[in-house]
């Protein structure tokens, strides 16, 4: 069968590579075509659009973007009927995929989505858009199921994705020596996958540097961006980075050696609570955004791994709160061992929590089972 699937960011990536596989597993003559990056591509799909061309994030970036958004979308709409798939699949990236999947289903196409946009943070009103245009929702989030039921809308919880990741261990051997790291202690600085957030938080986080002169920082450079990129910002900062280092492309490799972290919220959060890495979560958006943003959201936390466990694991630093005297004073907390054993209960049960590995397989399997039943 044919199967047009479309992910927006490096974590959708990440999870549509695995998706792949199972469906290639589950189905022998899947044709996969995809808008997604490299890890899609190298799992066996047709990449039409890479997901660096679609990363705009927060209200006003969106809105100065809006035409190549509109571009993107009447391209994608062409090329799924150029394709004729079988099924359509959207992985999270609700602005563009919501779209997608109203015009798709006009269009009398099988449309799946796996992972769940963030409807329970905000913006719960668009529940009613998934009914009238998904055939079927794949959630990973153990409240995820509830949340929906109580629109009268039944979802599939296949577990999270990320257990796969995790519980397949990391090939780390020689990531010291390959990446001429000395033998002090790392602290990993996870700024982000796009550009505006990384250039946001990014510069803090390096201005601590100095003041733990026991510790090396490692910068996990994200598979979008170049290194050029993050160079540029380590030189601007002028403030005593001769011992940062960039590693590209090896955040897991990174998490797995690292004594802390100072992570900007969004799935990396999570990603390092199951590598069980003290972090700090950091996020700053444009003030417009932030101001938007501040009107609409109704949870209590922004990281992943604090909703999963219902309550404070880790420290946010959010917008004027993300600041270097705060993200000094909260890495120093991370160091000291009854902290460090306070967050590991939190991520013991976070864990529990997710459920078992194999997210990807249960999500391929029943996409298959729906569409042989149809």
């Amino acid at each position: 069968m044919k199967y047009y699937i479309i992910a927006g960011e490096a974590s959708g990536d990440l999870h549509g590579s695995n998706l792949i596989r199972g469906l290639k597993a589950e189905d022998p003559e899947a044709e996969c075509r995809i808008w997604g990056g490299d890890l899609m591509e190298a799992a066996g799909g047709q990449l039409r659009k890479h997901y660096r061309d679609l990363a705009f994030m927060g209200f006003w970036e969106v809105a100065k973007n809006i035409r190549t958004i509109l571009g993107n979308i009447k391209y994608c709409k062409q090329d799924i009927l150029d394709f004729q798939p079988d099924a359509l699949i959207l992985i999270d990236y609700p602005g563009f995929n919501l779209r997608i999947a109203k015009w798709a289903k006009a269009q009398g196409m099988k449309v799946f989505y796996y992972i769940s946009p963030q409807l329970w943070a905000w913006h719960s009103s668009r529940v009613h858009e998934i009914k009238s245009s998904v055939d079927r929702m794949f959630v990973i989030l153990p409240f995820e199921q509830d949340f929906y039921k109580k629109y009268d809308y039944e979802v599939d919880f296949v577990g999270h994705p990320l257990m796969d990741v995790v519980d397949q261990g990391v090939a780390a051997e020689g990531f010291r020596e390959k990446n001429r790291l000395d033998s002090r202690p790392i602290i990993a600085l996870l700024p982000g996958s796009r550009k505006q957030e990384i250039e946001r938080t990014l510069e803090v986080m390096l201005a601590i540097t100095p003041d733990f002169p026991e510790y090396q920082f490692v910068i996990a450079g994200a598979p979008s961006q170049e290194d050029a990129f993050y160079q540029a910002i380590i030189k601007k900062s002028r403030l005593g980075v001769e011992g940062v280092q960039l590693v590209s492309n090896q955040t897991y490799a990174l998490l797995s050696q690292a004594e802390a972290a100072l992570v900007t919220s969004g799935t990396a959060t999570l990603e390092t609570a199951l590598f069980g890495v003290p972090q700090v979560v950091c996020y700053k958006g444009s003030f417009l955004s932030y101001i938007i943003a501040r009107r609409l959201v109704n949870v209590e936390f922004i990281a992943l791994a604090n909703l999963i466990a219902g309550r404070e694991v880790v420290k946010e630093l959010i917008q004027q709160d993300f600041n270097a005297a705060n993200l000094r004073k909260e890495l120093a907390k991370l160091l000291e061992p009854e902290n460090r054993r306070r967050i590991s209960e939190g991520y013991a049960l976070i864990r529990e929590r997710l459920g078992s590995a194999g997210a990807s397989r249960r999500a391929a399997s029943l996409i298959v089972q729906y569409l042989m039943g149809s």
